[in-house]
């Protein structure tokens, strides 16, 4: 069966054999920079910038900075075994595809071909409620939805069976998006591609959405933006309406956005069964905690009750191994695939996975580990 980082033993032969090398770097921190020749302006203005300053998305980093992997020798890691089940979904890797919206910014087959890219990997890819394809699109054996949690209740609720009948196993909801962040780098341009009609694919679609409608969405574009925009903004949710989504949805519920420890007991009691540590790629809030800084303690005082997943900042396969070691029983992975999308597609996107799998499983074995659930605490220390 071999490893996730034979894939470098691959890239090698390639390059001296055939004089092949890769087109896209395998430098996953570098993709960012490389993707900027192919995204416009507008794309990268969305994408990339964060809240404010960019301060979070800058603790995001320095976060991971702080903490130092402790690589231990002679404990023979030849066969490593990156399997593991969460919320009852087998994944060949603790690693799933984060929720990411309009990705045809990035390129015009946007979640589709991400989709794809995750399927041939065998791993989870996660729908974005403000995707440009509807649900019934999304082709892959293994995946969950991401609700936005509309204001129409009727949409929600049309939302979750929708998503249900399609064979998405998890729902996991993002809380720290009631309404958009501060963002510069899109107000400067005044752009927001949902006011556009683009990330509105699963709305448009929805039969609920459509029939609050005075004419159909191909007739007046403009009139379903904006009743979408009327929906959108949801910061008066309270905990205590997390029970209808108990009551519509028999699977697995995750919450996203959790970094207050209060607030992941708050989880705990009222019967979700996981968190993501996040803090939206620090899209979202200026100035507030790196996600990593969040995720010990809350692991420590939920990890037995709650799965725990995490995401924000993570780029690299190191990266996760420190994420893994300080609680997480998974990383969702974002950005980076948005560069790979625009690089190349499909391709691109696959490109981006296997290096950053083959990272990790090297990354493992050189610090003399069999497998991730060996990483703990001891694994590191702070800078």
């Amino acid at each position: 069966m071999g490893n996730f980082g034979d894939h470098q033993l691959g890239i090698y032969l390639q390059g001296m054999l055939q004089g092949t090398r890769p087109e896209i770097t395998t430098d996953l921190a570098r993709l960012e920079s490389q993707a900027a020749g192919k995204l416009s302006a507008e794309a990268m203005g969305y994408i990339v910038p964060s809240a404010g300053s960019g301060a979070t998305a800058r603790a995001n980093l320095a976060a991971f900075d702080r903490w130092r992997l402790v690589p231990r020798m002679l404990r023979g890691s030849t066969e490593r075994d990156l399997s593991c089940a969460i919320l009852g979904t087998p994944m060949p890797a603790p690693v799933l595809i984060a929720p990411i919206g309009v990705q045809t910014l990035a390129h015009p087959d946007g979640e589709l071909a991400t989709a794809r890219a995750a399927d041939a990997l065998g791993l989870t890819y996660t729908h974005s409620t403000q995707a440009s394809h509807a649900f019934e699109q999304i082709e892959a054996g293994s995946k969950w939805y991401q609700l936005y949690w509309p204001t129409d209740r009727d949409v929600c609720l049309s939302f979750l069976r929708r998503a249900k009948a399609a064979g998405y196993g998890v729902l996991v909801v993002t809380l720290d998006t009631g309404t958009l962040g501060w963002r510069p780098a899109d107000l400067d341009r005044g752009f927001l591609p949902f006011l556009k009609g683009e990330g509105l694919a699963n709305y448009f679609s929805d039969p609920a959405f459509q029939a609050k409608l005075v004419k159909p969405v191909a007739e007046d574009p403009a009139a379903a933006v904006m009743h979408w925009a009327q929906m959108f903004p949801n910061v008066g949710l309270g905990w205590d309406e997390l029970s209808f989504l108990r009551e519509n949805w028999d699977g697995p519920i995750v919450l996203k956005g959790i970094t207050a420890v209060d607030d992941a007991k708050l989880a705990a009691e009222h019967g979700v069964d996981g968190i993501v540590v996040s803090n939206h790629g620090g899209r979202q809030v200026d100035g507030a905690i790196g996600a990593l800084d969040a995720l010990p303690a809350i692991a420590e005082a939920v990890g037995e009750q709650l799965t725990v997943l995490f995401d924000s900042g993570v780029r690299t396969g190191a990266d996760a191994a420190k994420a893994l070691a300080l609680g997480a029983k998974a990383v969702l992975l974002g950005r980076p695939l948005l560069y790979g999308l625009a690089l190349a597609g499909q391709a691109g996107v696959e490109h981006v996975l296997r290096c950053f799998l083959a990272e990790l499983d090297l990354t493992l074995a050189l610090s003399g580990y069999a497998n991730h659930r060996e990483l703990n605490r001891d694994s590191l220390v702070r800078a």
